[in-house]
């Protein structure tokens, strides 16, 4: 029996109403096998449910070598879910639930975190199923680095505890919305978090609905970070002093149809400027593919312009 709001104080108050609101829409998520021996194993992590038709969000790594899984709501039912799509550049996967009629939670992609902001992260820890955990949003903007090396950005770091099996939960504001997707914790650290923000979900979310999959510029090139010339960078009058080597080229790739060379050095798309590897990939995943970029780039001793026109990456 729920205590009257009166007997709660207001942090307590706006724990039970965020939980309240988004509890029913958190799943634990089971992989590999019969459902019950995955959950005598503890599952695989935790998802929510975030639009009506059962569509809900996990990372990437929970399911990353099965098609299927089963998922479980805190009033027992327990349902099939198919994946619909992963992106594991943001560690993130989409699944289909296998029923109607389910509880879905709102993903908050609009909403600006401060820091110091109540947060409540819950999910299904070692097999513990609808834990509650409540912190505070400790850092904006941080960035981690997915399994295939890209950086994740505008990461949320938090002092909601987080445990295995949290994975793919939701971290949520006091009135229940959901303002990222609990994703990592630090071995040997205490009171340190980190959430995949609303808006990157939402945007890999549509993507994966629109379009079937997650899709994202590729210049067909094999590169590396490389330190320029100090006279060179005043010559030329260059901002950054590290720029992206030109290694080799895709033979079917967008580059090999361009002006782009081996030894080219990478250091600016569309008059923004390049200082390595991770900013030319951060200017790319904001390009849908099939657009013409121009690249600046340093060739010996001149700085050009090359038109390259992207594709997805096979």
């Amino acid at each position: 029996m729920q205590p009257p709001a009166a007997a709660l104080d207001a942090y307590s108050a706006a724990v039970v109403g965020a939980v309240d609101q988004v509890g029913p829409a958190v799943v634990s998520v089971y992989v590999g096998g019969a459902a019950e021996a995955a959950q005598a194993r503890g599952g695989a992590g935790s998802g929510v449910v975030v639009t009506p038709d059962g569509y809900l969000l996990t990372n990437e790594h929970v399911v990353q070598r099965v098609s299927e899984a089963r998922v479980t709501f805190v009033d027992g039912r327990s349902v099939p879910a198919v994946v619909a799509g992963r992106d594991p550049a943001t560690d993130l996967a989409v699944l289909r639930a296998q029923a109607g009629a389910l509880p879905y939670a709102q993903l908050a992609s609009g909403q600006r975190l401060r820091a110091g902001q109540l947060v409540v992260a819950v999910g299904n820890p070692l097999g513990f199923e609808s834990t509650v955990s409540a912190g505070v949003v400790s850092g904006l903007g941080r960035s981690l680095r997915s399994r295939q090396g890209r950086l994740i950005e505008g990461v949320v770091q938090h002092t909601a505890a987080l445990n295995p099996g949290n994975s793919g939960g939701p971290l949520v504001d006091a009135a229940g919305r959901v303002v990222g997707i609990n994703t990592a914790i630090i071995a040997m650290a205490q009171g340190i978090g980190f959430a995949i923000p609303a808006a990157t979900a939402q945007w890999v979310l549509t993507e994966i609905l629109t379009q079937g999959r997650v899709r994202r510029a590729w210049l067909g090139v094999a590169a590396r970070d490389r330190p320029l010339d100090t006279r060179l960078v005043r010559a030329l009058g260059l901002s950054a002093t590290q720029a992206v080597e030109v290694l080799s080229r895709e033979s079917e790739g967008p580059a090999a149809a361009s002006d782009l060379h081996p030894g080219d050095l990478i250091v600016g798309v569309g008059g923004q400027v390049v200082d390595g590897i991770d900013a030319l990939h951060r200017l790319l995943g904001r390009v849908p593919p099939g657009t013409t970029l121009e690249l600046g780039i340093v060739r010996r001793t001149q700085l050009l312009t090359v038109p390259l026109t992207t594709r997805e990456p096979p």
